[in-house]
């Protein structure tokens, strides 16, 4: 799909912020509202806009106590599907929260969630390892988010509100 340039820049607004209205967009942009509101409608239906998101701070409440994983998977590709397949069976667990093919000595990069390290051990265990095509895994275990999506956290606090900045 090819975009032009003010459907491009609705996109990037809209990463940045999704609670922009079409009315503050068509401003920023000098569009009308309505051709902008129209924009978004088609780009969500089309799948360009996948989802909207929240991004929160899970580390300033005090009774969190989620782990993040990042796990790197070796695998055997399948003849004639490659790694989808695979990649596939992954991101359909319940525990996955992403799911990237990668260059490089590993294959696969997969995000896990969990309310532990031991039943993120216990997935890696249990369910990933034992998959046909997995060969090998490594896993690390987030210590605390510096940047995510391209939000900066800061332990900065102000108005005791959270400074999450671009």
């Amino acid at each position: 799909m090819k975009l032009n340039e003010k459907e491009v820049e609705i996109l990037e607004i809209l990463q940045k912020d999704a609670r922009f209205e079409a009315a503050d967009i068509a401003k920023m942009i000098g569009l009308a509202e309505a051709e902008v509101a129209e924009t978004i409608r088609r780009l969500e239906e089309e799948k360009v806009i996948v989802h909207y998101a929240t991004l929160v701070d899970w580390a300033k409440m005090d009774n969190f106590t989620g782990v993040t994983a990042m796990i790197d998977v070796k695998v055997t590709p399948k003849r004639g599907v490659g790694f989808d397949e695979v990649a596939e069976r992954i991101y359909r667990f319940k525990e996955v929260s992403s799911v990237y093919l990668m260059s490089g000595v590993y294959d696969l990069s997969v995000t896990v969630e969990g309310k532990s390290m031991n039943e993120i051990a216990r997935f890696v265990s249990e369910k990933l390892s034992t998959l046909e095509s997995v060969v090998s895994t490594t896993t690390h275990f987030q210590l605390k988010k510096y940047k995510h999506d391209g939000m900066i956290y800061t332990s900065k606090q102000q108005d005791n509100r959270i400074v999450v900045s671009p």
